[in-house]
């Protein structure tokens, strides 16, 4: 079963997407705001999931928006595709890079 852009469940996973990039914030952190499983909210973000109002209240708190600015169509589905936001880079814990 193919998933078609025009899909609420499409719509809603770009808006989720590029309101976390916008926050500049990672699916982990946002998924441990939200209490989420970071899987559950990958799939929510692909269009894969078709979340509860329960979790929908919950992805506006985590991205401090209200439910309605949740709900509002991306801006821009093409570039929210491609969004990557990173995790800051690991702390090194006393290993010395040699080159």
């Amino acid at each position: 079963m193919s998933i078609s852009a025009s899909d609420p469940r499409v719509q809603l996973g770009l808006r989720v997407k590029e309101l976390r990039a916008r926050n500049k914030i990672t699916q982990e952190e946002l998924a441990d705001r939200c209490q989420i499983f970071r899987t559950y909210l990958s799939r929510v973000e692909s269009g894969q999931a078709n979340p509860t109002l329960t979790v929908l209240h919950a992805l506006a708190q985590g991205l401090e928006v209200s439910v309605q600015e949740l709900l509002d169509p991306p801006l821009g589905p093409e570039d929210a595709r491609h969004i990557r936001v990173r995790a800051d880079p690991p702390i090194s814990r006393g290993r010395v890079l040699r080159t």
